[in-house]
């Protein structure tokens, strides 16, 4: 495993949530993996996280202020060993069009607490608490990926 990708719908609060958790964690475990995040949609593409994720980030000890939105691109498909996706609406968009080699999971499938099929939310149109309770599932669904790519 030399790649990973984490996608949501805009890239400004659940992926790049993740993008920042996963990264630690994965250097945390000792494990050399590269991690970046996108959205499948394009709305925000440039712009920095959403204030109350990068906040909600900082409260745990993450710097997120270098997060800039990209749209996921196919093309990538070729360079990521992994795409891991926050919701069945996502997981369906990019399986829509990844080749038929293509690992695309939903994120939270990582995490042993969690039913396979779990989803991150999106808090993007509630309050703070929505975003604390992503992180709680990013840093959950991060320890059990780094568990299970130190095993394989």
């Amino acid at each position: 495993m030399k790649r990973i990708c984490l996608v949501c719908m805009g890239n400004i609060c659940r992926s790049p949530m993740a993008e920042f958790v996963l990264r630690r964690t994965l250097k945390e475990h000792g494990l050399d993996i590269e991690v970046d995040s996108a959205g499948t949609g394009g709305w925000h593409v440039g712009e920095p996280m959403d204030e109350r994720a990068l906040a909600t980030l900082a409260d745990g000890g993450y710097d997120g202020s270098t997060h800039r939105a990209r749209q996921f691109d196919p093309a990538w498909f070729a360079e990521r060993d992994l795409v891991l996706v926050m919701d069945a609406e996502n997981l369906r968009a990019v399986r829509r069009l990844a080749p038929p080699e293509a690992d695309v999971r939903l994120f939270r499938s990582f995490d042993p607490s969690s039913p396979p099929e779990a989803e991150v939310p999106d808090p993007y149109y509630g309050g703070r608490s929505g975003f604390v309770d992503v992180l709680a599932m990013v840093e959950a669904a991060s320890e059990g990926l780094a568990r299970y790519l130190a095993d394989h």
